[in-house]
């Protein structure tokens, strides 16, 4: 069966050969392991390795789920949350199997309010989570479902997707002329101010923690011998991470762990999405490798 289940985890298989790991907690994705140009598998994400695997604090790696809120929460609806919300810390139910057949494989989570939850964060909402491994290629969609009679349901999303590639020689395009939030600039002022990028190739050679507004949907994530293609669905913005030598202080992180990754994260973090009553709002991620 190309569904495997082992305890607190699912591990997908495609007919020929890749691989997806994924978490009940956080509904977290932690290997996808695709063949390089020899046929070898090779893990196409970075896990840290003093990453928590057991459930006691989200996963520093891999693709973590962030809802309801990006970074500190600033709207009023999300005061009692934590950093990056809740779905990254919670253990999420496998729903289904969406598909299984040679094309490939897919696989559904959920979660709901529990008392966790509902203690801080008293909306009525379900989330979905679907997982499909193709044979070069990893969509995750979040399904964000308001199931309240009368109330909005207002919320950030976001896929923190870990990109294991060398630091020091990736690049990212295209995000020239689009404005972002340096998130590293020392002052309230200097966080808050939109700046316009103007390199047509972004790297990471330096602490990096941009958020980039109203992005084109599709990045290009290109490194000597690799690359990967990032498309977002419905998910406006993008940021992209790497902390240098910042990432010392990084508990579960090797000291050296910058060194072998690029966060490109596709979201909706500029502003909130206000969900009606009985609606639905779904976001895709499509990671496709190009080649190595």
């Amino acid at each position: 069966m190309p569904v495997n289940q082992e305890q607190d985890k699912y591990i997908l298989i495609h007919p020929k050969g890749p691989t997806v790991t994924i978490l009940l907690y956080g509904a977290t994705i932690t290997s996808w392991k695709v063949p390089d140009n020899s046929g070898t598998l090779q893990d196409r994400l970075f896990v840290s390795s003093k990453a928590k695997l057991d459930g006691t604090q989200p996963v520093r790696g891999g693709i973590p789920v962030v809802f309801p809120c990006f970074g500190a929460p600033v709207h009023p609806d999300h005061q009692k949350l934590p950093q990056h919300g809740f779905a990254r810390k919670e253990t999420w139910s496998y729903d289904s199997t969406v598909m299984d057949n040679e094309a490939g494989v897919s696989v559904r989570f959920v979660l709901n309010p529990n008392e966790t939850i509902q203690a801080v964060f008293p909306k009525a909402f379900r989330l979905f989570y679907v997982v499909t491994l193709a044979e070069h290629q990893l969509s995750t969609d979040i399904h964000v479902e308001n199931t309240s009679q009368n109330d909005l349901l207002t919320f950030q999303a976001l896929l923190h997707t870990y990109i294991r590639a060398p630091a020091d020689q990736v690049i990212v395009a295209p995000l020239q002329g689009l404005k972002f939030h340096d998130k590293t600039d020392p002052t309230p002022e200097g966080r808050a101010t939109l700046q316009e990028e103007s390199r047509s190739a972004v790297d990471v050679r330096k602490f990096t923690d941009s958020v980039y507004i109203d992005g084109p949907g599709k990045y290009d994530v290109s490194w000597p011998g690799g690359g990967m293609e990032v498309k977002a669905v419905n998910l406006k913005d993008v940021v992209v991470w790497n902390p240098q030598e910042e990432g010392v202080k990084i508990g579960d992180m090797e000291s050296d762990g910058w060194k072998r990754y690029v966060c490109v994260e596709p979201g909706h973090v500029g502003g909130f999405i206000s969900l009606e009553p009985g609606k639905t709002w779904i976001g895709q991620q499509v990671l496709t490798v190009k080649s190595g």
